[in-house]
């Protein structure tokens, strides 16, 4: 089974919840946490690394928090995941972290891996935060 990972999961509920909150000034760590269901200690791991990708930014001080840098429909799912895990890679021989496969030049299954990676990246691009509060909104009717 494919799976995302919490580190993935948890990261764009944290900006979903940052882009509810657009304009309208930071969020605390605790606030989203409570929101969203995620210990503190996790989520403070996930915008650290939000942040060191300029998604995100803290402000210091009483009222301060955290807020996301551009506009909700400018922030794409597929980009808050790369940033927390890097590019997809459904195989281990497209992970460039890993160790590679001594089959790779002429595996048939390697290119369908790539090919369906590229895909799923390509469909994470099209979704932003914009809409995830569109569907939260339709949701709530």
């Amino acid at each position: 089974m494919l799976r995302l990972s919490t580190k993935g999961q948890y990261g764009v509920r944290a900006m979903f919840e940052l882009a509810k909150n657009y304009e309208k000034g930071p969020l605390t760590i605790k606030e989203i946490a409570a929101r969203q269901g995620v210990s503190i200690s996790y989520l403070e791991q996930l915008l650290n690394k939000l942040r060191k990708s300029d998604l995100i930014t803290s402000q210091k001080g009483p009222g301060g928090g955290y807020v996301i840098n551009k506009k909700p429909e400018e922030i794409s799912v597929g980009l808050i995941l790369n940033s927390l895990e890097g590019p997809v890679a459904i195989a281990q021989c497209l992970d460039p972290s890993a160790k590679g496969c001594k089959r790779v030049e002429g595996c048939v299954t390697r290119l369908l891996w790539k090919s369906l990676g590229e895909k799923i990246e390509d469909f994470l691009d099209t979704i932003n935060l914009n809409d995830l509060l569109k569907e939260e909104a339709k949701l709530l009717r």
